[in-house]
C-alpha cells in the first residue's frame, strides 16, 4: 500500500557506489556486503539510530528519470548539523525535505526490494522528482522504499 508522507531533510553517510540500472544488479549486491563488514556504525558516534538508509542520488537524468548514472550510498542517518566531512572513505548525502510516496516492502525480504523499485518504476501515475530516493532498514525487519514525489500532484 502507497502512502504519503512530508520528510524532513535526511543526512546520511556512508558507502558509494556509481552506477546505472543497466548493472545495478551485479554492483548493488557487493556494496552491500561491503556495507556490512565495514562496521561503520562504530565509525558514526552520532547517528541518530541504528536504521540503515541506501539513498539513491545525483542522478544523470535528474527531475526526468532514473534511465542514466546515479549514486547509491548505503549508511546511517546523522545529525543535519554535523560538520559535513565525513571519516576516511565515506560519502556524505542530503537527501532534501520534500514530500514522497512510502512503499513497503514485505518484512525482512530484503529479496523483494528489486521487485518493488521495478513496480514503482512501472508507475505511470506516479510524478517522482528524481532527486533523492531511499530506502529504510529497520532492526525489525521493516523495509520501506521513500520517493520524492512532485508536492503538486495526489497520490491515487
Amino acid at each position: 500500500m502507497t502512502s504519503t508522507e512530508h520528510a524532513p531533510t535526511l543526512h546520511v553517510v556512508g558507502i558509494a557506489l556509481r552506477t546505472h540500472n543497466g548493472e545495478a544488479f551485479q554492483t548493488i549486491p557487493p556494496l552491500w556486503a561491503r556495507f556490512s563488514q565495514s562496521e561503520l556504525a562504530e565509525r558514526l558516534p552520532h547517528r541518530l539510530s541504528d536504521d540503515v538508509y541506501a539513498v539513491y542520488t545525483n542522478f544523470q537524468n535528474a527531475g526526468v528519470d532514473n534511465s542514466g548514472w546515479y549514486t547509491l550510498v548505503i549508511g546511517h542517518a546523522i545529525p543535519g548539523d554535523t560538520p559535513t566531512l565525513p571519516p576516511d572513505g565515506l560519502t556524505h548525502v542530503v537527501a532534501p525535505a520534500s514530500r514522497r510516496a512510502v512503499f513497503a516492502v514485505e518484512k525482512g525480504r530484503f529479496d523483494r526490494v528489486g521487485a518493488a523499485w521495478q513496480a514503482i518504476w512501472q508507475r505511470s501515475d506516479l510524478p517522482t522528482t528524481t532527486l533523492a530516493d531511499y530506502e529504510r532498514y529497520l532492526a525489525d525487519g521493516t523495509i520501506t522504499i521513500h520517493v520524492g514525489i512532485s508536492p503538486t500532484h495526489g497520490i491515487p
